[in-house]
């Protein structure tokens, strides 16, 4: 991945942060990384951990920023996911995953939300 790209990717990680705040979540870590991936964002949403997949496009021209969440990727979040909630005595807590697209083809930055975006597995 080039570094362009990455910074690009953290551009996006920062204002989905700063969106998740103003609705009142409380961003407990970013870039979660284990063997096998990562998590963009991990977030309190009042009790409910929440596992955030962040999607940023610079355009549509490759479709909607959250079809790009695959079957695989799914997967492969929810593993870490599972491992997270473990490592944190939070397994028996609530969670969800949701999925936070940010379009930047204009002026300024479109977010969208998708709440309960896909279920573990």
């Amino acid at each position: 991945m080039t570094r362009a790209r990455v910074a690009f990717g953290n551009y996006g990680e920062d204002i989905a942060c700063r969106e998740l705040e103003s609705r009142g979540y409380e961003i407990l870590a970013r870039r979660y990384r284990r063997p096998g991936g990562e998590i963009d964002i991990i977030a309190r949403d009042g009790q409910t951990t929440v596992f955030i997949e962040v999607k940023a496009r610079e355009g549509k021209d490759f479709g909607e920023p959250v079809e790009a969440v695959t079957p695989w990727k799914r997967r492969r979040i929810s593993r870490i996911a599972l491992e997270y909630l473990v490592r944190h005595h939070l397994d028996e807590s609530p969670c969800r995953f949701d999925v936070v697209s940010v379009c930047l083809d204009r002026d300024r930055p479109v977010v969208s939300i998708i709440q309960n975006a896909f279920d573990a597995g």
